[in-house]
């Protein structure tokens, strides 16, 4: 039976979307292998090596236009720091916790960020929430709740990691850019200062560079790689699917990440901590049923 044009191109879409996640949820695997590297140096060289690949890229594409005209607005060099100083803050936090022994606390916080994306629409944007929203978002708590009582203290890493993503998403939609102008943008506003940091760490003698095996140099250059290649999957995947079949295979991401803490790195994953991933897991499938229900509704 022949294909359409189509179908073809949403299963490639869909394929490319699911290979994104699944890469993003190996990433532990990645910064594991820099954990001697101080983590801030590390995220620096990341932003560095990000930049240049991204340049080749959209310079290959002729699509740095959008970024120089993006550099002569105030208002959106204003954005695009900002979104660029949330995503920072991410990425430090999750290597931080990474290397530190915290692979499952950091999936709990990327399975908490659609629905920190719902109480912000609600709460920031004073978007209208339907019924099942309002108890995702109860079951969420309620989750988050069991945890603090399980640890003994607030799971910070998952908040932080949760709540810089989704504003990192909202300052995102305030932007005109496209996903990988968008990247170079914000890579670009920052080099300045992971130059100077890494400069210092080099005068100080504590930099990575020349002071680690060839190894570890080829891992901090690959950060580049590990970081664009995702997201211009993503970028292929979005272009081609419903946003309904991508807000599916996001949680391939933190549920391999998950697999990763318990079964790889031997994490402790107790029947307290599994009922709180149980609240937030049903969040989750209330969270994806109603929206799905809103699109079938909307398609009528």
């Amino acid at each position: 039976m022949r294909v359409s044009h189509a179908t073809a191109q949403a299963r490639a879409g869909a394929g490319a979307a699911a290979l994104c996640y699944f890469l993003w949820g190996l990433v532990p695997l990645y910064w594991k292998q820099l954990a001697a590297v101080n983590p801030v140096e590390l995220i620096a060289h990341r932003q560095l090596w990000s930049l240049a690949l991204l340049l080749v890229l959209i310079l290959a594409q002729r699509g740095f236009a959008e970024v120089a005209g993006a550099l002569r607005s105030p208002r959106s060099i204003g954005i695009n720091f900002v979104s660029a100083a949330l995503l920072t803050n991410n990425w430090l936090v999750y290597v931080w916790a990474v290397n530190t022994g915290h692979v499952i606390e950091s999936s709990l916080g990327y399975f908490l960020v659609p629905l920190v994306n719902v109480a912000a629409g609600r709460f920031v944007l004073h978007e209208h929430l339907r019924r099942l929203q309002w108890l995702a978002i109860a079951l969420a708590v309620t989750g988050v709740a069991v945890t603090i009582v399980q640890l003994g203290r607030l799971p910070w890493i998952a908040l932080v990691l949760a709540g810089t993503w989704g504003a990192y998403s909202l300052m995102r939609k305030q932007s005109p850019l496209g996903s990988m102008a968008g990247l170079t943008l914000e890579t670009l506003l920052l080099a300045p200062f992971a130059i100077g940091f890494i400069t210092w760490r080099q005068v100080a003698g504590g930099g990575a560079l020349g002071h680690v095996d060839l190894r570890t140099h080829l891992f901090l250059i690959g950060t580049g790689v590990v970081t664009a290649v995702p997201l211009l999957l993503f970028g292929y995947g979005a272009r081609r699917i419903r946003l309904s079949t991508l807000g599916l295979l996001q949680y391939i991401a933190p549920s391999v990440q998950l697999l990763l803490g318990i079964f790889i790195y031997h994490e402790p994953f107790s029947r307290a901590r599994a009922a709180s991933f149980a609240f937030i897991w049903a969040a989750l499938a209330l969270y994806t049923a109603d929206n799905l229900i809103a699109q079938r509704r909307a398609a009528r």
